[in-house]
């Protein structure tokens, strides 16, 4: 199955500020991306990055700069699979259960109300990134044919806040774990919680 990789190129990861620098930032992002579509492939699928400017990449890319849905949406012929870039601790055992879940419509959801991925096989199915969108793809994806939900940490998880870099440096196995270890991103327990700190200063 052909998967989309939306990336947002330029500026990305804004909400990683008070942790890591802009070109850190975009360095982070680049890995993170680098992860998912390994795993893609890994998974016997075939990436293509949706990415908002050009990139450098080893797998294909078409850029178009408006927002997600309809960006998505111009592509959406089924049978098609959107996996977020900043999945950071996605793995080829995860998107397989995903791409290889029978169902019109399969979702997997975000925390937070957030729809990290889905695979299509039925025309008419159109996505809705604005707000909760897991609630409106299963509205839509009910409208068209059925709707699967997949239960998975692994996907679940995408790298938006301070707080989600903890899950990438708890469960991640791949380059973009690496790159915060060595950008001196370390774990740390306050009242409680497992955060972040770093060692060495931007």
């Amino acid at each position: 199955m052909d998967v989309l990789v939306p990336f947002a190129a330029s500026r990305p990861k804004t909400r990683l500020a008070g942790v890591l620098g802009p070109d850190e930032r975009a360095a982070f992002a680049a890995e993170m991306r680098r992860d998912v579509c390994s795993a893609v492939e890994s998974a016997g699928a075939s990436p293509t990055v949706l990415s908002t400017d050009p990139i450098e990449s080893e797998w294909p890319v078409v850029v178009d700069d408006r927002p997600l849905t309809e960006a998505v949406n111009d592509r959406l012929e089924p049978p098609l699979a959107v996996v977020m870039a900043d999945l950071a601790l996605a793995t080829p055992e995860a998107l397989s259960r995903l791409l290889g879940t029978e169902g019109d419509v399969v979702l997997a959801p975000g925390l937070g109300g957030g729809t990290n991925a889905l695979a299509v096989r039925t025309p008419g199915f159109r996505v809705d990134y604005h707000g909760a969108s897991i609630a409106d793809h299963r509205r839509i994806a009910a409208d068209v044919g059925t709707a699967t939900m997949v239960d998975s940490f692994r996907l679940a998880v995408d790298v938006d806040e301070a707080d989600d870099l903890a899950e990438v440096l708890l469960h991640g196995e791949g380059r973009a774990a690496r790159w915060l270890r060595d950008a001196g991103i370390e774990l740390e327990t306050t009242g409680g919680r497992v955060t972040v700190s770093r060692s060495t200063p931007r």
